[in-house]
């Protein structure tokens, strides 16, 4: 009984010393590792899914977080890379199957509808696809926004769905194990400056995609204007 009661203090001790995943670190950045420490991998590919899906979630944020707590061995990094490049495939899939239902004609219409978009949009990312194939699917994997709406071509144009998937692991794979590697790779220099610049951080990694959109607001709100002037 009195091992018992021992080893039954010694746990206790350790649960009550456990620190939280995101302890330490504020803002963005700790509930990004929180919640990816607190779902393991799968959080990673659910993460990296909703910004394939549903962008501008930065994947670029999540995934060197990724690495960072296999830094610390708090995650698998290869299982983690694994759930990223399924996630990003999943949402690429949801893509192109949107493409392939609506076809161009519908797609062109609802691209027009959508406010500060217009036909010329479409007409661009389609000349874009057409021209370069299965190489923008592969490339376009690396680029915000583009990673998303590339499936959507690939989809109306019907290109094979296996050379397609195909491309897109690739792509996919390659992207996400850079970004898992650099936080590995730098999680002993970037450990110290996260304790103590998180929330400085953080806030600046907000700032950075407010002003992205807002750049994209305000040019696409000129060029509506010059197009007025002009006719």
């Amino acid at each position: 009984m009195p091992a018992l009661t021992t080893l039954a203090a010694v746990a206790s001790a350790a649960a009550a010393t456990e620190t939280h995943p995101a302890e330490g670190y504020d803002g963005f950045i700790g509930w990004v590792l929180g919640l990816i420490e607190t779902l393991g991998a799968v959080g990673v590919g659910l993460a990296v899914l909703l910004e394939t899906f549903v962008p501008p979630i930065p994947s670029e944020a999540v995934l060197p977080a990724a690495g960072f707590l296999a830094y610390e061995g708090r995650m698998n990094g290869w299982l983690a890379w694994v759930a990223a490049t399924l996630g990003a495939l999943v949402g690429a899939w949801l893509w192109y199957a949107i493409g392939a239902a609506l076809g161009r004609d519908r797609t062109r219409r609802l691209v027009g509808r959508i406010p500060l978009m217009d036909h010329a949009d479409f007409d661009r990312a389609e000349a874009f696809f057409q021209r370069w194939g299965v190489l923008a699917v592969l490339l376009g994997r690396c680029v915000p926004l583009v990673r998303s709406f590339i499936s959507i071509p690939a989809g109306i144009e019907r290109m094979p769905f296996w050379t397609f998937s195909a491309y897109t692991a690739l792509g996919s794979g390659v992207w996400n194990g850079i970004w898992i590697g650099l936080g590995v790779a730098f999680g002993p220099a970037i450990k110290p400056v996260l304790e103590e610049w998180s929330g400085v951080l953080s806030n600046a990694v907000l700032v950075v995609i407010a002003l992205l959109v807002l750049w994209f607001v305000v040019s696409r709100l000129r060029r509506r204007r010059r197009e007025r002037t002009a006719a």
